[in-house]
């Protein structure tokens, strides 16, 4: 999967990175490679299945490609 990712330099110096599609999906970093590391982590929190939703009779977990 590929997500877009918006990457700006704030002015406390500072890297913000944020997905537009996916809302809510924030992060900042020091270094271009440390906000590469911290979005990728915060992509991967943002779309891992919640907690309470555990397979059971009624549910189940799928992973779809995209």
């Amino acid at each position: 999967m590929k997500i877009k990712v918006i990457i700006e330099k704030g002015e406390d110096g500072y890297f913000v990175a944020h997905c537009p599609a996916l809302k809510s999906c924030w992060t900042q970093g020091r270094t271009e490679e440390e906000i590469l590391k911290n979005i990728r982590e915060a992509i991967e929190l943002y779309l891992e299945p919640d907690e309470e939703l555990v397979e059971d009779e009624n549910h189940k977990i799928y992973e779809v490609a995209v």
